[in-house]
């Protein structure tokens, strides 16, 4: 059986580990899976979600049908190769597990809900969503499918992904039914920018009660009109990147653009702040606030120490929030970063060697619950507390 680590989630555990830790963090794996056991209507079900799930934590290189089964003393991989593509279970039942398994232990009135989507390279176009697309992860165009995904990060930084939506590219996917029949789509799904799926992951955190005083996100969320406007008419407070030529007007009445802005102002209207710890320690930028025409609206410049390289972000702040907090939300990007760094690495989010619809959401939704059992373990560990669900 393998031992789990909280240093798995990207999150360092300072204490010596014991043996009451560990068996404390074997207790709490067991509480997990006796939690989702009832999603599993077949006794072969329960046993191979048990093992996926055990295997997804396990310390093999890779993570996959073959490789999972091996690990766990299987023969062969069909029966788990089965488990992901054929047996009758519901992921999204699965899916709101993980939520309220997050939230029973990271709730917080003070989390930032952040979206960001990632690549997942794959060869061949059989793969549901495949094609020939940018992927900021990959750093390129390259044969790929790309997911949207929301994540859940506290004011000390806990972070866990909540929500998930496989992205269909319009031309090669939607307008071929007899492609999507043959990737298992479900006939009612119909095409939805990213923009739009990110709405969808609101609408579905606000529907369950998930507490967040934020949202962020990067620049091909921040300059879409439909989504700014569903947030602002649903009075959810942003912080969003966008892009260097986005104008607005200041408080005496000018319309100034971002980049033309910059060049202009004096050496002390910034101020260095830090907007978080990454891996290298404090993320320290010099940063701008410049109030605009609407009260509610400010922007914000943010300019390396390093490079002088600049970003710039649209804020929508109508409950007054000050400078630091803003900086603070802008910070919270990087940690689905480091969801997906530590989801990939520890957990095999991008391991998978399945082609159709069902498959793919079964196997990132267990990943995207590794994952999460991982972060409560190195939450509640720091804590002293225990890491049972509610049931």
């Amino acid at each position: 059986m393998h031992s789990v680590s909280p240093s798995h989630a990207g999150v360092v555990y300072d204490g010596a580990v014991t043996r009451a830790d560990v068996h404390e963090w074997e207790s709490g794996l067991d509480d997990v899976l006796a939690w989702i056991r009832p999603l599993f209507y077949r006794t072969e079900s329960r046993k191979h979600a048990e093992q996926y799930f055990r295997g997804l934590l396990s310390p093999i290189e890779r993570k996959n049908g073959w490789t999972i089964a091996e690990h766990v003393g299987e023969l062969e991989p069909k029966a788990l190769q089965r488990f992901l593509n054929l047996s009758p279970w519901d992921a999204d039942a699965l899916l709101d597990l993980n939520r309220e398994y997050a939230m029973e232990h990271l709730a917080d009135p003070g989390g930032i809900l952040v979206a960001d989507p990632t690549g997942f390279a794959k060869k061949g176009t059989k793969s549901v969503g495949v094609q020939r697309q940018y992927s900021g992860t990959l750093g390129r165009i390259d044969n790929c499918q790309i997911a949207t995904f929301l994540a859940y990060v506290t004011p000390t930084r806990d972070r866990v992904l909540l929500d998930r939506r496989l992205y269909l590219p319009r031309k090669s996917w939607m307008a071929d039914p007899a492609r999507c029949a043959e990737a298992g789509v479900p006939p009612e799904v119909t095409f939805a920018t990213r923009p739009a799926q990110v709405r969808e992951m609101i609408e579905a955190a606000r529907a369950a009660g998930v507490p967040f005083a934020w949202f962020t996100a990067d620049e091909e969320f921040g300059q879409n009109p439909g989504l700014c406007d569903y947030l602002q008419e649903s009075r959810i407070p942003y912080v969003m990147v966008v892009p260097k030529n986005t104008q607005f007007i200041d408080t005496g009445g000018t319309t100034v653009q971002f980049d033309v802005l910059a060049g202009r102002l004096r050496p002390n209207a910034w101020q260095r702040r830090a907007c978080g710890i990454g891996s290298k320690g404090f993320r320290v930028y010099d940063w701008v606030l410049m109030e605009s025409v609407d009260p509610d609206h400010q922007y914000m410049i943010r300019r390396s120490i390093d490079d002088g390289e600049l970003a710039f972000y649209h804020c929508y702040n109508p409950n007054r929030a000050g400078f630091g907090e803003l900086v603070h939300v802008a910070g919270a990007r990087w940690p689905i970063e480091e969801c997906f760094g530590s989801g990939k690495n520890e957990v095999g989010l991008d391991h998978y060697q399945v082609r159709t619809w069902d498959a793919w959401h079964r196997h990132i939704t267990f990943a995207m619950l590794a994952h999460t059992f991982l972060a409560v373990t190195a939450h509640t560990s720091k804590k002293g507390g225990a890491i049972t669900p509610r049931g």
